[in-house]
């Protein structure tokens, strides 16, 4: 028997922030979705899928999943990158979304069962000051959190990665017509560091995992004297400590320190990570299901980490919708070499349009137990929300050279 597919939509939205939805259905009534967001290129893939793509989906069998990745990932000419990828990743969420309706059972009994009973989480830590670095933290842990990401200002610098300019919630795309330009200094940022790890060590204690974000701004030697400085206060792992797409960078990083490493959310391909997990430079994958090509994807990612030791921790920013989360949770919960899941709460709007399953309970989640992956978009909601440009900032050294943001 085939399932064909019938038609393939492209929705553009704002609930909170803007999204790419894909909305898969099948001559049976089956409806599948998935998650094609771009942060701060989202038209880009939204014109890929529905000028390139959604046509060439009409009639195929939704069965035939890996044939259809293959066709779309290597039957194209022009192989790979984040739109290609972005648009990929949505079919195949969209596909396991109906198979495993078809079946009736949650996506990850398809997936070989659960591997655990929960889903551990980290949060994002932020504050301009350590004080308030030091509150943010607290509100994590009374919520449950045993693992939690620390950003802060550095002093000297007006703006910081991770950092929310107010009060309000942190969201780095932020609207307008050119992208907000911010400021950087690496000296004064690894002077800083060691300073708020061994702060909020001594504040929490040992139990606490502690994680830290450089977002690819030191060179590799610069990323070596950063992990041999925090190594004392134990972290957890220090994430995009130089460039990814320079994986000989990581060797000289592992050399001069034992401090845990994770990188890859701006990779899109399991390509990328050959020589990184191959030569076992890397102790944690961050790939996002969004990105790197959907469910099929992410699982092969597991793993071949998997074989070296390298942990599956998959990227979980605001601009994954919730339909990307809740698939990335499935993979969470089946694989046997999953590490640990970025949690970063959204805004309730958010949550009104992208009905879900999944839930969260003392620092863990769970993807629930509804047929498919249990997330959906409210169509007629999101209607309201109409999208607004909006650009990731770009970064400068204080002598004005661009600089990795």
């Amino acid at each position: 028997m085939t399932r064909r597919i019938t038609s393939a939509e492209v929705i553009v939205c704002a609930p909170g922030r803007n999204f790419v939805t894909l909305k898969i259905t099948t001559d049976d009534g089956l409806i599948g979705w998935g998650d094609a967001t771009l942060n701060g290129r989202e038209l880009a893939v939204a014109s890929y899928l529905s000028d390139h793509i959604a046509p060439l989906l009409i009639g195929r069998d939704a069965q035939r999943i890996e044939d259809t990745w293959q066709y779309f990932a290597v039957g194209g000419y022009w192989r790979r990158g984040p739109v290609t990828m972005a648009a990929i990743s949505a079919i195949d969420m969209a596909l396991w979304d109906i198979a495993a309706k078809a079946a009736g059972v949650p996506l990850y009994q398809l997936l070989g069962g659960a591997s655990r009973d929960r889903i551990r989480t980290y949060g994002h830590a932020m504050g301009r000051t350590v004080d308030e670095l030091a509150g943010s933290v607290q509100a994590l842990v009374d919520a449950g959190f045993t693992a939690v990401r620390i950003q802060t200002g550095v002093p000297g610098v007006d703006t910081a990665y991770g950092v929310p300019d107010g009060d309000g919630r942190y969201e780095p795309a932020s609207a307008g017509s050119r992208p907000v330009e911010e400021a950087w200094d690496t000296p004064a940022y690894l002077r800083h560091m060691p300073r708020v790890f061994a702060e909020i060590r001594e504040r929490f204690g040992e139990d606490l995992d502690l994680l830290h974000d450089v977002h690819h701004r030191l060179t590799p030697i610069e990323a070596a004297q950063l992990g041999r400085a925090l190594e004392p206060h134990r972290p957890f792992w220090i994430e995009d400590a130089t460039p990814a797409e320079n994986p000989e960078g990581f060797r000289v990083v592992r050399a001069h320190t034992t401090a845990p490493l994770a990188t890859g959310e701006v990779f899109n391909s399991i390509h990328d990570y050959r020589q990184l997990i191959g030569e076992q430079l890397i102790d944690y994958s961050r790939s996002a299901v969004t990105h790197v090509g959907g469910v099929s994807a992410l699982k092969r990612l597991a793993e071949f980490g998997e074989l070296y030791g390298v942990r599956l921790a998959p990227h979980g920013p605001t601009d994954i919708s919730p339909i990307g989360l809740a698939a990335t949770l499935h993979i969470d919960l089946a694989v046997h070499g999953f590490g640990i899941q970025e949690f970063m709460p959204r805004d309730p709007v958010t949550l009104d349009a992208f009905p879900n399953a999944f839930r969260f309970e003392d620092g863990h989640l769970h993807p629930g137990d509804a047929p498919g992956h249990g997330a959906s978009l409210d169509e007629d909601f999101a209607e309201e929300f109409a999208y607004t440009p909006a650009y990731l900032p770009v970064n400068r050294l204080t002598d004005g050279t661009l600089h990795d943001w």
